[in-house]
Formats: structure tokens, C-alpha cells, sequence
């Protein structure tokens, strides 16, 4: 098979661009749909692109969560969504970001999913594997009813990822193996360090994007090269995707290592609070909630047609994959690659679906951070690559390839029309927040990214930047004092206080161990009330200079250099010396 050349990536382009604008054309009508995490990452991306303004380039502290407190919910949450968000936010109306983001984010995985199914079919093949992933069940369900655009980001990598998986493994290597689909790098690899290194940045894409997917394609990515190194009879497959594993780890640590370590200072256990379990959440669980035993028989239902899709795909691929190998490719390659490919995808497909059903609970229990998966059914997101994929291989040798396509496209309509009429569509959601930060109310805060000792329910509601309270908690009223602000910006606040009396002042922010509190140039600690940690600053009489500035903290600065290491040593893999093509008898060795 030869090479992707650029009039194919540019179909490939057209066909998955065209798919996503058909994915978001109800919200030319309808409105945006208001799924149930749209707030959270609407208000992401106003919040960041507020703080550039402000001269912030990376934000850590999200300024305007729990009605202007704040939260350190961009130490959690991995930063190319909200990024992307900002940055669209900065560019376009507001209101054109989530339609825009969605298009963009289904156009590359359009585009992912043609480079995996290109090495396996034909061109018709992969631009149709490119539009049914695109369009998957699973992608619908997240653009019309979760909005987790996060991790629909983070599901656009995921065929990319698989393909330089087995890429590095020794699965596909270009000529050495009778010119499998080798997209990515016409020369034939050897030492493959150019596949670890676009592996590992792809890798840590995934991460970076959404930490749930990012342990989703951990435990694949370790299935598919525990498999290779079996089928390989050979542990080199393993150490090769082990190393390439390391590495992207080492480009995440910047985010990773502070998001893992400063877990303690926060309510992180609230992410798996009642609801977020994977035991209420596994396919057709029902709970005590009506709407979320509606919603999950929903999931439950685009879950059960996407298995029952890859199962029928699947087998008409592996048939005619089977039958149509050539004896004049397979002897010149010793072996059946495409074969090998649809095993690989076979296997991901089947533990992605097993691990959706409820006796599996054992696993979710024991396995390292799956439980922070939460949603058993988000394996959908590893399933609909290998649907698109047996898709792509089974439309290549259709007879009727129309009637393939027209029920593909039936099934895909018929879903999007029970997602969109079960969704809620609103124009005003992004108006309205942009308002709240406006007037100073800001949005609701998260549950599991409250600091430690605080209940962001019981803050006080319309809260002014600084007040005055008495030295010591009394009734009477507090003394009188002057009030100056000098600078109030998300990682940096100054006042200046004037007051005859000792006294307190009470700051519009949650304390947290990466704040450093300065009275008159020399560190405090802050006091907190009883039930939150709003930060109160106890004062002496007369005039006092208070600053409150966000400091880089140790696990920062370590993920930081981790990240600029791994960055360093990354370069040398891209720009290594390239080598004449192989020939004779050391090109099929």
C-alpha cells in the first residue's frame, strides 16, 4: 500500500470537515446544547481568557469560581480544552465557540481515524471510517447531552494514538513489512525513535486534554503493547511502548505532577461522590435518581448499538481481510499484518465492552485510578475507534457500498434525533456567565477542587474584594478603617489598610498552600472562619500593606523541569540522521 499523499489528506480533510458541520447544524437552529458539563467549561474558558487580559498567560487559580473565591480547579484540570476554549473565546464571539470548538475537535479525529484505516483499506475505506468516527454514537452523546468537550478533544487522538502504538511495537513498520501504511514517515524505520517520540506527544495530548481519557489510553495503550510483545514472542515491543509511555508522561509533567501531588490540599474524594461511581454507572444500573437512571439507560442504549455495529463490522472485515490477503504479500512479509491489525482492534473493542458491563466491578475496584473513570460507559469512547476502523475495512470489498452507507447514516441520524430531542438548548448560557463575572457574582464552584477545611456552599454570597471584622469574633461592630485597593488580579491581590484598632480583614478568596500572605513585607498565616476557608488577615493598628500572590511551589517548579527534560530529550528522536532506503534481502528481514 503506498503512501498517504496530500490529495488524499485533503478528501480526508473535506469529508470529516463536512461530517462535523452536519454534526453541529441543529445549533444553527436550535441553539447551543446545554449538556450537563457545559457550564463547567464555558466558564473555564471565560475565566482564562479574562486572566490573558489581565497579563496571566498560564493560569492556575480559576478567578471567578464560587462567586469570585476562587478555586484551583487549573491545577486539576488538564489545560488544552480550556487553552483552546480561551483562545477561540479571544477570536470569535463567544457564542460561536462551542459550535466552532466542536467542529474543529470532530475534524481531527475525522482525520486520525483515516490515517489508522488507511494502513488496512483502501481510500474510499478509510474517508468512510474517517466520517463514521467522526459521527460515532458515543461523539454524539457527548456533543448533544455531556458537553464534555474536554474529552472529546482528548477521543479526536485516540486512533492517531493506537496507530503509533503498534507503529512502535514493531506491529506496523512501513516497508519492513511490505509497505504497511507507513502515513507518518516514508522512510523504513529500524530503530523507530522517530514513532517513539510523535507517540509520546501524542500520548501526552491525550493527557493534557482530559485526565479520564488519559487513563483510558494508559490501560489500552499498555493491553496493546503487552499483546504485541506476546505476539512478538520478544519483550522489546513492551520496553519500546513502555519508553515512549515515560516520555509523554514527561511532556505532562508541567500539569501532572502538581495536579497528582497537591490532590491533598483539595476535596479531590468528592469526585466520586454519590452519582460519579462507577458501581451507579455501569450499562442499565438504575439509582434512586430518575434523571440519572434516564440518562444512563440513554448511554446504556448508544452503548448497545455501538457494540452491536463493531460486532457486525468486525466480522465482515475479518472476512474479507482473510480472503483477500495475497500469497505474493503475505510471502514477501512472512506474515498477515492486516491480520494482525484487526486482532489488535479486536482485542480493544472486546475489553473496552467488557469492562462496560457490571461484574467487572472487581476491576474497577482494584485497578490503579480506573475508578476516577467514573462512567463505565466512557470505554465507549475506546470502542468507537475500533468500530470506525472494522467500518473502514468492511466497506472496502461491499458489493453495494451505497446500501452500507445510507444505513450507516440511518442508524447515525436516527441517533443524533433521540440525543438532540432529549438535550436541553439554550443561546443564553455563555451571555449569562459572561454577565455574572461582569457585575462580580461569578459562577458556582467544583465540589472535588475545594480546599481542604472549606464548604463552598456556606460562602457568603455577593461578598466585597476586602472587609473589616473585629480582632476577635464579637458582636460589635467592627472598628472603622480605611480600605485601598491597589491591585486585584487572579494570582496577585495588594491592599493598603488604615485602621486606629486591631482588627481582621476578610478577602474575597479561599486560602490555599499555594498563596503566600504578606503583612508589611513578613508572612502570616491567614485565620479562617468557622465551616469555609475564606481567608481572614488578622492586623495590627495602623496603616498595614497586604499581599496575597500565587507562588510557584515546589511540585510545580519539579513538574516544570521534568517537562523541559523530557522536551529536550524529545528533539534529538525527530531530528536523528535519516538512512538510505533498505533493499535486497535486509529490506524483509
Amino acid at each position: 500500500m503506498k503512501n498517504i499523499n496530500s490529495r488524499e489528506w485533503t478528501w480526508a480533510l473535506i469529508v470529516s470537515l463536512a461530517t462535523a458541520l452536519l454534526i453541529v447544524a441543529p445549533f444553527f437552529v436550535l441553539g447551543a446544547a446545554s449538556g450537563h458539563d457545559f457550564e463547567f467549561h464555558a466558564s473555564s474558558w471565560l475565566d482564562a481568557a479574562g486572566q490573558w487580559k489581565e497579563g496571566i498567560v498560564f493560569p492556575r487559580w480559576t478567578e471567578w469560581a464560587n462567586h469570585g473565591f476562587g478555586e484551583p480547579r487549573f491545577i486539576f484540570y488538564p489545560p488544552l480544552s480550556w487553552v483552546l476554549g480561551a483562545a477561540l473565546g479571544s477570536l470569535l464571539p463567544w457564542n460561536a465557540v462551542p459550535v466552532v470548538f466542536i467542529v474543529l475537535t470532530q475534524t481531527v479525529a475525522g482525520l486520525c481515524a483515516f490515517a489508522l484505516a488507511r494502513t488496512a483499506t483502501s481510500r474510499g475505506g478509510a474517508l468512510f471510517g474517517a466520517a463514521c468516527y467522526a459521527a460515532n454514537p458515543y461523539a454524539l452523546l457527548v456533543v448533544y447531552m455531556r458537553s464534555d468537550f474536554a474529552e472529546q478533544l482528548a477521543a479526536a487522538f485516540y486512533p492517531l494514538l493506537f496507530l503509533l502504538a503498534l507503529r512502535v511495537c514493531g506491529i506496523l513498520v512501513g516497508e519492513k513489512r511490505g509497505q504497511a501504511g507507513n502515513i507518518l514517515d516514508s522512510e523504513p524505520t529500524r530503530g523507530q525513535n522517530r514513532d517513539i517520540a510523535l507517540f509520546s506527544a501524542v500520548f501526552a495530548a491525550v493527557w493534557l486534554s482530559n485526565a479520564p481519557a488519559g487513563v483510558l489510553a494508559s490501560y489500552t495503550v499498555a493491553l496493546l503493547l503487552v499483546w504485541a510483545a506476546w505476539h512478538e514472542k520478544s519483550l522489546w515491543p513492551a520496553l519500546r511502548g513502555a519508553a515512549g509511555l515515560l516520555l509523554g508522561l514527561g511532556l505532562t509533567a508541567f500539569y501532572l505532577l502538581p495536579a497528582a501531588y497537591e490532590q491533598k490540599w483539595v476535596s479531590i474524594e468528592q469526585a466520586l461522590s454519590s452519582g460519579l461511581q462507577p458501581a451507579q454507572n455501569f450499562l442499565y444500573t438504575a439509582t434512586a435518581d430518575p434523571q440519572h437512571t434516564l440518562f444512563n439507560w440513554i448511554a446504556s442504549s448508544v452503548a448497545i448499538l455501538l457494540i452491536a455495529v463493531t460486532g457486525i463490522a468486525a466480522v465482515l472485515s475479518w472476512r474479507k481481510t482473510t480472503t483477500a490477503a495475497s500469497a505474493e504479500l503475505a510471502m514477501a512479509t512472512r506474515k498477515n499484518w492486516r491480520a494482525d491489525l484487526n486482532v489488535a482492534m479486536l482485542l480493544v473493542a472486546a475489553v473496552a465492552t467488557f469492562l462496560m458491563l457490571r461484574f467487572t466491578a472487581i476491576f474497577w475496584r482494584l485497578l490503579p485510578k480506573l475508578r476516577f473513570v467514573q462512567f463505565p460507559w466512557r470505554w465507549m469512547a475506546i470502542l468507537a475507534v475500533a468500530c470506525a476502523f472494522f467500518q473502514a475495512c468492511a466497506f472496502r470489498r461491499a458489493r453495494r457500498r451505497w446500501i452500507v452507507v445510507a444505513m450507516v447514516a440511518t442508524l447515525s441520524v436516527a441517533t443524533a434525533a433521540l440525543l438532540i430531542h432529549q438535550t436541553w438548548w439554550d443561546t443564553e448560557d455563555i451571555p449569562v456567565l459572561r454577565a455574572a463575572i461582569r457585575d462580580g457574582s461569578g459562577f458556582d464552584g467544583t465540589d472535588e477542587y475545594d480546599p481542604l477545611g472549606d464548604d463552598h456552599y456556606d460562602l457568603p454570597a455577593q461578598a466585597p474584594e476586602a472587609a473589616i471584622l473585629n480582632a476577635e469574633d464579637a458582636e460589635e461592630p467592627p472598628p472603622k478603617a480605611n480600605i485601598r485597593i491597589e491591585k486585584w488580579i487572579a494570582s496577585d491581590k495588594q491592599l493598603l489598610v488604615t485602621s486606629a484598632e486591631a482588627s481582621r480583614v476578610a478577602l474575597r478568596l479561599l486560602d490555599y498552600p499555594a498563596w503566600r500572605v504578606e503583612v508589611n513585607g513578613k508572612p502570616i498565616a491567614p485565620q479562617h472562619p468557622e465551616g469555609t476557608a475564606q481567608m481572614l488577615v488578622p492586623l495590627q493598628p495602623g496603616t498595614s500593606q497586604i499581599r496575597i500572590h500565587l507562588v510557584m511551589t515546589k511540585d510545580r517548579e519539579a513538574g516544570a523541569a521534568i517537562t523541559l527534560l523530557s522536551l529536550l530529550a524529545i528533539v534529538p528522536l525527530f531530528l536523528r540522521v535519516r538512512r538510505p532506503p533498505l533493499k535486497g534481502r535486509d529490506a524483509l528481514a
